[in-house]
């Protein structure tokens, strides 16, 4: 997808304990860089994520993932991880990701994450809270795809 379709870009700076023998990033470790820029994404919406854990004893489990390798990503380089709400559900979320060279449109890496709401007690679905409902829609505009909910 074009990258002005991602209403956010978090750059990093590959680091030497992240590649492996060949001297590429280990594969792993492009869930790690999704996970940051995720936390980056909510922090730019103004989304208090670690606060509202802490209240409402609400968070997400992973329960999807899937990324796609294009080109290798080396020590030292500097990329643009690019995030996107896509859609969220009653319980869920699903977030898209890519990676570029940073500043460029060279398509590094390309991935998606579904997040459920639970209730970090029973560890049962939850509906999303609504304050991150309110912050990916302020992010994604009129981009965001919303289950119908009770009520609205």
């Amino acid at each position: 997808m074009p990258r002005a379709d991602f209403s956010f870009c978090h750059q990093l700076r590959v680091r030497y304990a992240e590649v492996d023998a060949q001297g590429v990033v280990f594969n792993a470790h492009y869930l790690t860089y999704f996970d940051v820029a995720h936390t980056e994404y909510l922090r730019a919406a103004g989304y208090d994520y670690a606060g509202e854990i802490r209240r409402t004893g609400l968070d997400f489990h992973l329960v999807r993932s899937v990324v796609e390798y294009r080109r290798p990503l080396v020590f030292d380089q500097l990329v643009d991880v690019c995030v996107r709400a896509a859609r969220i559900g009653r319980t869920s979320v699903t977030n898209l990701f890519e990676i570029h060279a940073s500043g460029e449109d060279a398509l590094l890496a390309s991935g998606e994450t579904v997040l459920v709401c639970a209730d970090l007690a029973t560890h049962r679905p939850v509906p999303v809270m609504p304050g991150l409902l309110e912050a990916m829609r302020r992010m994604e505009g009129g981009r965001l795809e919303e289950a119908a909910r009770p009520g609205g």
